[in-house]
């Protein structure tokens, strides 16, 4: 693998023991301009991946940093898009269900993600170049990366499923989904099953078969979900925006997501 995507893991790893520090003690949130919590957390967290992405020479756009103009970025052929802290909502209920999400994007196609669940210690990586996408539990104390990814298992989405799993979230089920959830059943005359989970595990629960599909209908960001999508598109699973019924790009000069579905075969 290269040392840029091995340097990317690292990052998440870490990051995520900087996270979990603080997660133990009790901690002070604030909040943004939009309302949405930020915890020391996010900013440690955003601070150790910095220290690692900066050597590779690719640019960052990081929740976490000072957004950079449109003018600036469009020229980039690649970029990291990194979330610190995805799921604060989740981190500050102390639920578990929060991840560090690193994503390499090359001419806006996310082609390599990392999603690591401090919480739990499990690791997803997912490389579209090798088609593959795996999962490994990370052990306490030092290791080496490529070692440890020797041990990892690959992930395989599910064929078919009765009933019908769809993720929900735990923060934004909404009418959308509801309805979409009632033309599944329409359509494949199956019951459906509700899975909640929060922040970019959504992803992860497709990618290893334990979900058949995602519909989101709720805002995101670009750093919320591109690192998912490598690990969905990397075992064949596809990311569709709902505006243009293409895969979802990244870099755009909007970097808020439409809405979108991660589906299997469905």
């Amino acid at each position: 693998m290269h040392k840029n995507k091995l340097k990317a893991i690292e990052a998440s790893i870490k990051a995520g023991e900087a996270i979990m520090n603080i997660y133990k003690q009790d901690f002070a949130v604030e909040y943004k301009e939009d309302n949405s919590p930020l915890t020391l957390a996010d900013q440690e967290a955003n601070k150790v991946i910095m220290s690692y992405l900066e050597t590779t020479s690719i640019p960052i756009i990081s929740e976490e940093n000072k957004t950079i103009d449109y003018s600036d970025r469009k020229s980039w052929k690649t970029c990291w898009i990194v979330d610190p802290l995805d799921g604060t909502k989740e981190f500050v209920k102390k639920n578990g269900e929060f991840t560090v999400n690193i994503a390499l994007i090359d001419e806006q196609k996310s082609i390599f993600g990392v999603i690591y669940v401090p919480a739990q210690r499990i690791l997803y990586v997912g490389d579209v170049e090798t088609q593959t996408s795996y999962k490994v539990e990370v052990p306490q104390g030092e290791f080496d990366v490529d070692t440890l990814l020797k041990k990892a298992n690959p992930l395989k989405p599910s064929q078919s499923s009765n009933p019908i799993r769809v993720v929900g979230s735990r923060s934004h089920m909404n009418q959308d989904t509801l309805d979409y959830v009632e033309k599944l059943k329409d359509t494949h005359h199956k019951p459906v099953e509700i899975v909640s989970k929060g922040s970019s595990l959504k992803f992860c629960l497709v990618a290893e078969g334990e979900a058949d599909v995602y519909p989101r209908y709720a805002p995101t960001m670009e750093w919320d979900t591109a690192a998912g999508q490598a690990i969905c598109k990397a075992v064949g699973l596809r990311v569709i925006s709902l505006d243009t019924n293409e895969e979802m790009l990244y870099n755009r000069e909007n970097l808020l997501n439409g809405y979108f579905h991660v589906k299997t075969t469905l």
